[in-house]
């Protein structure tokens, strides 16, 4: 990451920020802004510490798996410790909204984004997008999917990967059981088991594998395939491709975040998700994780259409929020 070039942005951002936002981190700054974080450290801690930078926020920031925080939340309830809880996906933030855990965020965070992009309730909002499709090996696959459900016919026997634990599938999942419902989603999960699918922890190890030979295609988030070839220091042997227009397996996901009700530091929180949903920082995400701006249209990852152009279907990603579903499903089919 050029982390002098985000460090000259910052600086540059404090007058943009305005006074509220150094006057209210000067007003807590002797206690630390508690974060919930279900994005990696290696993700956001570069532009959480900028922001500390900038505005001598102290933070206390707990990663861990998005689905596993957001469960620790609703045990917490009430009695939770945690100000910001960040999410790499809806499912995650839909559960503790539909719990009632968080606050109303200021209209003028929410504007900054669609608002298919943010929280019906207006308690949470999208910081990055992240499109779903099927990465695969273009030597090896010359018969590209039209839709998830060609993905069961025996041409694809034994060559496909997935990872049901993975929070990023059971929201699909979830988009699923939204379209079609719980039958016909367990149906499709049946045959895909049937036709001998792959299992796998993460979606970095189902491109890793496509890569290696050992399958031909899997079903990942689109930014995968530029994490695996950094993590290798070399280009590999793996493209994205989309289904066709409307196709559940094109959704649009997004990392976001909200503010808990609790907060003790509500009034920071809510600067941290204004710096992070600034344009300068939103064009920093795209550079340095390969991810989606929900801020600015024309920035987004070389080599992929614009997030406008995917031909994804229509989500209320405020409605996936019933992970326990979900995850009862794969279980009941023998996924997980």
């Amino acid at each position: 990451m050029a982390l002098k070039r985000l460090r000259f942005i910052t600086l540059a951002l404090a007058l943009s920020l305005g006074a509220s936002l150094l006057t209210g981190c000067a007003s807590q700054k002797s206690e630390s802004l508690v974060i919930y974080s279900g994005r990696s450290e290696s993700f956001i801690s570069p532009f959480l510490n900028q922001f500390t930078a900038l505005t001598g926020a102290k933070l206390d920031v707990r990663y861990g798996d998005s689905a596993a925080l957001a469960a620790q939340l609703l045990e917490e309830g009430t009695n939770s410790p945690a100000d910001l809880f960040i999410s790499q996906d809806a499912g995650a933030l839909g559960a503790i909204s539909e719990a009632g855990l968080f606050a109303q965020l200021d209209q003028q965070v929410l504007d900054r984004v669609e608002d298919k992009y943010r929280s019906s309730r207006s308690d949470w909002v999208g910081i990055t997008g992240r499109a779903r499709v099927f990465a695969y090996s273009p030597e090896r696959v010359k018969n590209l999917p039209n839709s998830i459900d060609q993905l069961t016919l025996p041409i694809y026997r034994s060559k496909i990967g997935i990872a049901p634990t993975n929070s990023s599938f059971q929201a699909f999942i979830t988009a699923l059981i939204q379209s079609r419902g719980e039958a016909a989603a367990a149906n499709w999960l049946e045959k895909l088991k049937a036709n001998d699918v792959k299992l796998y922890e993460k979606n970095s190890q189902i491109v890793a594998a496509i890569d290696a030979g050992e399958i031909d295609l899997g079903l990942v988030n689109h930014y995968y395939l530029w994490e695996v070839s950094k993590a290798l220091g070399r280009e590999i042997a793996v493209a994205n491709g989309f289904f066709a227009p409307g196709d559940t397996g094109n959704m649009i996901n997004v990392a976001g975040a909200g503010i808990l009700k609790t907060a003790t530091n509500s009034q920071v929180s809510l600067d941290l998700l204004t710096y992070l949903l600034n344009d300068e920082v939103q064009r920093e995400f795209v550079k340095a994780t390969y991810e989606y701006s929900l801020v600015l249209t024309d920035a987004y990852p070389v080599g992929l259409p614009p997030l406008r152009e995917i031909p994804s279907p229509r989500v209320d990603l405020s409605l996936l929020a019933n992970l326990s579903k979900t995850q009862a499903l794969l279980i009941k089919v023998g996924l997980i």
